[in-house]
């Protein structure tokens, strides 16, 4: 409203022409009479609206109220109307439309002039939303001359750490508590709470770096080494603890599943390390990241995918690498690289056997009544035994079932204590046996050599030999041969 105020005075304030203009005037006072049914309340000072008109706003003809002479048309000091006698009798209904009109539109660009402040009141022209060369994404480093009072209030934050942890935090400690003291907080290693503390101190002047400082001891209690989680002070570097133990009910297949994270020799963790250029460490329940905020989301992708069993990290690494080799082209830049990486289905559905049921050759009659509780103890004879007799037989049985079992526990706990079978080594006795087993060997086979040997000289008898011969011939001898030749 009060735009409208000051554009309404500075039309009525308007130096009258030398011609006398009726529409004009009554334009003007009708204006002012406007102002004068406006409600008179004003803050700080003790007088109304209307006195502060008074004394500012001239009269139609130009003068002030003081320099006004009393027979002007001035009527409105006491009245509480104000209303003039310089409206003319030719101010007919037409004038007054137009002058509706005209205010109706100067009511339109005050609200939209209005609306456009309101809302563009922010949106100037800043020196960097033009200039290629500026990095909008780099984080500037703390200079501890924009805070030099420090903090107001001190802040901390602890973690517990795991019991196999102790002795090599015990040993690190000293430089984390180094590392940290340069950013000025304090601390401290409880060892019997097992549980570490940090907390800014008077000279602490970056107030971010206390959350930096819990994701410090956070990555200490997940066995990350203390020099590469020192790195997470840098504000380039961020953290992410991706905790994978809730993904899987089954332990068995947790297991797997992890151990398929982590591939053979580490090598699937090495190439995702390196594709995404973040610091990856599976240990228990958790995976623990380091790197910048693009890495980590696609770690944090890959590491849960692979858990949930959607797609296995080897695919992930080959549309990391495609990626990698479509990132060097810069005309593929601004479109969409889906035509380009390959596309994976899950091939080995692990489906439930369909139970094939047998039907059974139909019969027209109903199957034969089972028999009933009644009937199988009075198959029994337990129907005439009395409660006492009941029970005791019930006792009995399972005194007999106990016996058994503990039985067997005893054969399965002595198992551990019966020593295994040693080699038996041989004894005299046995080797006299086979020394005689060689002997009777040895004659048997030369008996059978000789026999063999015999056999072989009755088929080579030659029968001119037992011919009778002529009287004048004998038969040659066969010389022996000595012996000593």
């Amino acid at each position: 409203m009060g735009i409208i105020h000051n554009q309404i005075r500075q039309l009525i304030a308007q130096k009258p022409t030398t011609k006398f203009c009726p529409q004009k005037t009554a334009f003007r006072v009708l204006l002012y009479n406007c102002l004068c049914f406006l409600p008179a309340t004003s803050k700080g000072s003790g007088k109304s609206k209307e006195q502060k008109h008074k004394q500012t706003l001239p009269s139609p003809n130009g003068a002030t109220p003081a320099q006004q002479p009393p027979s002007a048309a001035w009527v409105g000091e006491n009245c509480s109307c104000r209303f003039f006698s310089l409206v003319p009798a030719s101010f007919s209904s037409q004038g007054f439309l137009e002058v509706k009109m005209e205010q109706e539109n100067v009511e339109e660009e005050v609200n939209l002039q209005q609306k456009k402040k309101h809302k563009g009141k922010h949106d100037k022209p800043k020196p960097w939303d033009e200039d290629p060369n500026i990095d909008r994404w780099k984080i500037d480093k703390f200079d501890p001359s924009w805070n030099p009072d420090g903090l107001l209030e001190i802040s901390s934050f602890s973690t517990i750490f795991p019991r196999y942890r102790e002795k090599y935090l015990q040993e690190a400690w000293p430089k984390v508590k180094s590392a940290l003291k340069e950013y000025g907080i304090a601390a401290e290693l409880n060892l019997v709470e097992g549980s570490m503390t940090v907390s800014t101190t008077r000279k602490t002047r970056d107030p971010y770096i206390i959350i930096k400082a819990r994701d410090l001891i956070k990555l200490l209690s997940r066995s990350v080494p203390a020099p590469q989680a020192i790195k997470i002070l840098d504000d380039e570097m961020q953290c992410d603890i991706i905790k994978i133990g809730s993904l899987v009910r089954n332990k068995e297949r947790f297991v797997k599943r992890r151990q398929r994270l982590v591939g053979p020799n580490s090598s699937t963790l090495k190439a995702l390390e390196i594709l995404t250029s973040c610091y990856i460490l599976v240990q228990g329940n958790t995976v623990a990241a380091m790197g910048a905020f693009k890495g980590l989301k696609q770690v944090r992708r890959i590491v849960e995918d692979c858990i949930e069993n959607k797609m296995h990290p080897v695919y992930h690494i080959k549309i990391l690498m495609m990626k990698k080799e479509l990132e060097k082209d810069p005309t593929l830049k601004n479109e969409n690289w889906d035509r380009f990486l390959p596309k994976f289905k899950k091939k080995n559905v692990q489906t439930k056997k369909v139970k094939s049921k047998e039907k059974k050759p139909y019969t027209p009659f109903p199957p034969p009544q089972q028999p009933s509780k009644i009937d199988q103890e009075l198959e029994s004879g337990e129907y005439f035994l009395s409660e006492k007799k009941k029970l005791a037989k019930k006792w009995q049985e399972k005194q007999e079932k106990q016996a058994q079992k503990t039985a067997e526990n005893k054969r399965k706990r002595e198992e551990s204590f019966v020593p295994p079978k040693e080699p038996v080594k041989q004894d005299s006795r046995e080797s006299e046996n086979d020394k005689e087993d060689v002997a009777v060997l040895t004659m048997s086979l030369k008996q059978k050599a000789k026999e063999f040997g015999k056999q072989k000289s009755f088929q080579n008898i030659n029968a001119e030999e037992y011919i009778a011969a002529p009287a004048g011939k004998q038969p040659l001898k066969k010389k022996k041969k000595s012996k000593h030749t």
